[in-house]
């Protein structure tokens, strides 16, 4: 079994992509009780992964420190890079940035310093098509902590559903988690 998960919280006042805050005493409290919660369902997860944005490094660890795994970080698996915008206020974006957000890209317009969302599908895509091959054959379950722009990416793939930067086709909560089988795909 593969399992997603998003990160937690982190400073809902400025913009996520690229940046690297760190979770909030909300986010904190978020994982660990998705922690519990893997621990009690999951009890064959025997490695851990995650993005190496701050985010999903902490929530990660927290999981890790409960389970007893280390964690292996994934630079590929990060969010939409959003360039100059990343971590910036949201309120400030709105003034230096107008009308610059994820969905109001066109798929092949970058973000600032950034990528657009057809580069953001195609790292994802390749770096999943990569951890999936080399994941595969091992025994246990693996967790992989990451975005909810990534999971998207991931489960519209998994589930030959067209990818769009108009809308999330899967939402993830934070903190939430979503289940693929090896061999099948979503469960």
């Amino acid at each position: 079994m593969l399992i997603l998960m998003r990160h937690g919280e982190d400073d809902p006042a400025r913009l996520g992509g690229w940046s690297d805050a760190g979770l909030t005493a909300t986010g904190r409290a978020q994982v660990r009780a998705t922690a519990e919660r893997l621990a009690a369902d999951f009890p064959d997860i025997r490695r851990i992964y995650a993005s190496d944005l701050r985010r999903a490094r902490e929530s990660a660890q927290i999981v890790g420190d409960r389970l007893g795994l280390p964690v292996a970080l994934m630079p590929a698996l990060r969010e939409t890079n959003n360039g100059l915008l990343a971590g910036m206020p949201k309120e400030e974006a709105g003034v230096k940035y107008p009308g610059i957000w994820f969905a109001a890209l066109g798929f092949d317009e970058r973000y600032p310093g950034g990528e657009s969302p057809r580069e953001f599908e195609a790292r994802i895509a390749a770096a999943w098509t990569e951890f999936r091959a080399e994941t595969a054959p091992l025994d246990g379950d693996t967790l992989l902590v990451t975005h909810a722009g990534v999971i998207n990416v991931i489960l519209c793939h998994e589930t030959w559903t067209p990818f769009t930067n108009k809308s999330f086709a899967f939402k993830t909560e934070l903190a939430g988690i979503r289940t693929l089988s090896n061999e099948t795909g979503l469960t």
